[in-house]
């Protein structure tokens, strides 16, 4: 006979659980401990299975059997009810555990094994522990981008424009790994891309008139702080590799007989090795360098660690204390006054300078058919600079 609430309502808890059938396969077992348990026993692909409804009254005898019709509606389309629920469950907890902080450090470890540079995944790093703070702990999936924005303002706010076009294609890209991993279903950064103040474009400050230039070599030949920062300015002159690449530069790399230093593919922005060619004024300078640090990892170590290198404000600052602001000289900007004054001479092809300072073809098509490194005219470029500097120094 069918239950009834009259009947669920006078039912007693014995010693032991027992089972009050209602219909179809659907039945409260009483417990010891006085709970009235929705149950559904049914079968699929020839086996007995249990499926739990919840507790009476919470769940009424209605709404029990409302979940056993349900449940049967799956059965007639040859699906699982239970292997439904749980998959639900899944789904459910999945949301609510792939929090935004979760996804970004799946992320950010999917950059690691990838292989950036330490440079890139810190400065990762950086933008994403900004965007935790706002949305770190809310579920990927109900992330809006109103509440992308509000994060993003906040930075606006103080001005740091470039940081919040940064951090939003930081998120931006979080969000495409979510949605490639099954987690999120859109983009939400993607609309905002107009939606914050574009930066003016600001070159880095150099000094390309000659005369200038001498000045500024005289003063790095005089500056008066550590020993590798002074050397660290000279061979950023004469290489005019980035900062970066030549902060991180190690003992391995430098091949003083052959004369060349090979910077790995890792530690390059565009990911592809590099060999830069060292004349003479370079290789005095790297061995003069070899009895300060030869014995370490680093060309360049850090004053605090030698298994750290130096700074990334260390040439910056030594160009401070020489008396040139940030609007006059920096240590990437050594790279444009290379870049200017060798092709102001015409003596070089543009492609080898390009070459030179590790720029790749934009022109996909032009890249596929050129890829000469023009070594032999990067070798007479780099005496030809090295020549350049000892005279302008000398005037």
């Amino acid at each position: 006979m069918p239950l009834t609430d009259t009947k669920l309502r006078n039912l007693k808890a014995k010693n032991k659980s027992y089972k009050v059938s209602d219909s179809g396969g659907l039945y409260v077992e009483v417990m010891p401990s006085g709970s009235f348990l929705w149950r559904l026993k049914y079968r699929f692909e020839g086996r007995e299975k249990r499926l739990a409804f919840g507790a009476y009254p919470s769940v009424s005898l209605a709404d029990a059997r409302d979940a056993r019709a349900r449940a049967k509606s799956m059965l007639a389309k040859e699906i699982d009810p239970g292997a439904a629920k749980q998959a639900e469950k899944k789904a459910r907890r999945a949301i609510t555990e792939n929090t935004f902080e979760k996804v970004a450090d799946a992320f950010l470890e999917k950059g690691q094994r990838e292989g950036l540079a330490k440079s890139t995944q810190t400065k990762n790093k950086w933008l994403l522990e900004m965007a935790n703070a706002d949305i770190g702990n809310l579920a990927i999936t109900v992330i809006k981008p109103p509440v992308i924005l509000d994060c993003l303002r906040k930075i606006e706010a103080k001005g740091n424009y470039e940081t919040a076009q940064r951090l939003r294609a930081m998120i931006s890209a979080v969000f495409r790994f979510a949605v490639a991993s099954g987690l999120a279903e859109y983009d939400p950064a993607h609309p905002l891309r107009d939606a914050l103040i574009r930066p003016k474009p600001k070159s880095r400050a150099a000094i390309t008139e000659k005369t200038a230039l001498g000045a500024l070599l005289r003063a790095i030949d005089g500056f008066e702080g550590q020993s590798t920062t002074r050397i660290a300015l000279q061979l950023q002159v004469l290489l005019a590799q980035r900062p970066g690449e030549l902060r991180h530069a190690e003992w391995t790399e430098i091949d003083l007989k052959q004369a060349v230093w090979m910077i790995p593919a890792d530690r390059m922005k565009m990911r592809r090795p590099h060999a830069v060619p060292l004349v003479k004024q370079s290789l005095t300078l790297l061995n003069d360098l070899r009895q300060i640090s030869g014995n370490g990892c680093y060309l360049f170590p850090s004053l605090r660690s030698l298994q750290r290198p130096m700074s990334e404000n260390t040439l910056n600052a030594a160009l401070r204390r020489l008396g040139y602001s940030g609007e006059e000289m920096t240590a990437h900007g050594f790279r444009a006054t290379f870049s200017t004054l060798a092709n102001e001479s015409n003596l070089w092809h543009p492609d080898a300078i390009e070459r030179a300072l590790a720029h790749v073809e934009s022109n996909q098509v032009r890249r596929a058919y050129d890829r000469g490194e023009h070594w032999q005219e990067r070798v007479r470029l780099a005496h030809w600079w090295a020549g350049l500097l000892d005279e302008l120094r000398a005037d």
